[in-house]
This record gives C-alpha cells, sequence and structure tokens, in this order.
C-alpha cells in the first residue's frame, strides 16, 4: 500500500515523499522536490532557490514538485511572496512536466483558481495539460471543488482525521469523493508517533462500503496513474 503523503519512510511499502527527508529514502519511493508555502513566512529560502529548485529537478527526472501551495493557518491574508513563489513552483512543474503534490490549507478555492490560471496560460488544461496531475494533500473543504479537482486530473489523498469520530463532515466528504482519484496519506513529519496507514484504510473501507483488499487495489492503481509520468527510478 502507498502513503502517498509523507516526510519520511515509515512502514508502508512505498512512500511520495515531500521535503523535508527525515532519514533515508527507500528504493521504490518517489521523492518530491518544492518549497512550502510556510517557508515563504519566516527564515525565507536564498535569492537563488528557484534556480537550486530547477537544477534539482533536471538531476532528478523521476522526482516531483512539492509540496508546494498557498496557506492560511498561520497568517488570515495570504503574503504576495508566498502567492509568487506558488506560480513560480507550478511554472517550473509546467516547464518539466511533474506532477505535484499541493498544500492548501483554509483556502482551497483559490489554489483551484492559481492551478487553473497557470495551466490556461501555458495553453494546456485536461488529459495532454503541461502538469500532467495534482495531489490534493490533505484536501477538507466541501465537495463542492471536486468537479474542478477531476477536470485538473487531481487526486485527492485521505490523512488520519478519518479516524476522529468528530470529524463527522470531513466523513461525509471522503465518502463522496469519486473512488478513481482517492488516495490515503500519512503526512508523517517525523516527530512523534507515525499514523496507521493500514487504520486509515481499514475506516475509508468502513465508509465505502469495500473491503480493506479491494480499497487497496483500488488506491494503488490510483498511485500508479498519479506518478505513470515519471521515469521509472
Amino acid at each position: 500500500m502507498v502513503d502517498a503523503h509523507t516526510h519520511k519512510s515509515s512502514s508502508a511499502s512505498r512512500h511520495f515523499i515531500c521535503e523535508p527527508f527525515y532519514g533515508p529514502v527507500g528504493e521504490n519511493d518517489v521523492k518530491f522536490y518544492g518549497h512550502h508555502p510556510w517557508d515563504f513566512l519566516e527564515n525565507l529560502p536564498p535569492e537563488n532557490w528557484l534556480e537550486n529548485l530547477r537544477e534539482r529537478l533536471i538531476q532528478d527526472p523521476s522526482a516531483g514538485v512539492g509540496e508546494i501551495g498557498l496557506d492560511r493557518l498561520k497568517e488570515k491574508n495570504i503574503p504576495s511572496i508566498m502567492e509568487e513563489a506558488f506560480l513560480s513552483q507550478l511554472s517550473l512543474a509546467a516547464e518539466l512536466n511533474r506532477p505535484v503534490v499541493l498544500h492548501g490549507a483554509k483556502c482551497w478555492g483559490r489554489v483551484v483558481s492559481t492551478v487553473k490560471s497557470v495551466l490556461e496560460k501555458s495553453g494546456s488544461i485536461g488529459k495532454r495539460q503541461s502538469i500532467p496531475a495534482f495531489l490534493f494533500h490533505g484536501f477538507s473543504r466541501s465537495d463542492g471543488l471536486i468537479p474542478e479537482i477531476i477536470s485538473l486530473n487531481g487526486f485527492i489523498s485521505v490523512s488520519s482525521a478519518i479516524l476522529n469520530d468528530h470529524a463527522i463532515n470531513y466523513r461525509k466528504m471522503v465518502s463522496e469523493i469519486p473512488l478513481d482519484i482517492l488516495l490515503i496519506e500519512t503526512d508523517y513529519t517525523g516527530e512523534g508517533d507515525c499514523p496507521s496507514l493500514e487504520s486509515i484504510a481499514s475506516m475509508l473501507a468502513k465508509l465505502r462500503s469495500l473491503s480493506v483488499t479491494d480499497l487497496e487495489h483500488i488506491l494503488d492503481k490510483n498511485a500508479h496513474r498519479f506518478i505513470s509520468s515519471l521515469p521509472t527510478p
């Protein structure tokens, strides 16, 4: 089973790992290089951060871009430097034709509109778009954005929040996500206990009235489709 968003390898057989990496990266893991939106709030990256990112991606053609995006958790208003950095990294992903992991805490609508603007500017949207696929990591908004996510060849990863018995709205949304765009994640940061991927899958299977075996088969197929544009390591 694939952990579709984490920052450290754990017990799952394969991981999609976004920077920063904590500990070794497994031979079957897929790496994503990028600057998190929080990087543009404090301790800004060096002036040549975008050139450095481009070079790393060129040197590693089997890597995607992520996690990148916008965030309103720490500040109510999105700083212009954060938005500019998001646009720059999306443009780089389009140039290099890499899949992208997205972050959009409390501003998923803005993230979707920004992605669409970049794809329209590059003259591509749909199955032949310049950025082949998107993972909406930790997506927790109402299902109203799902048709737009589908139009972008987007996938949605379900987090350990599904295990919270009080997360009624989140569970309802998860139960309505089309099965062919579902993935699951731990979002493990290397601190504390790693959420159990198996427990997330078990709850998701229950909500979707599927056996865990059938769900795992679906999730693995979706994970393969998400990264299918990348060369095999």
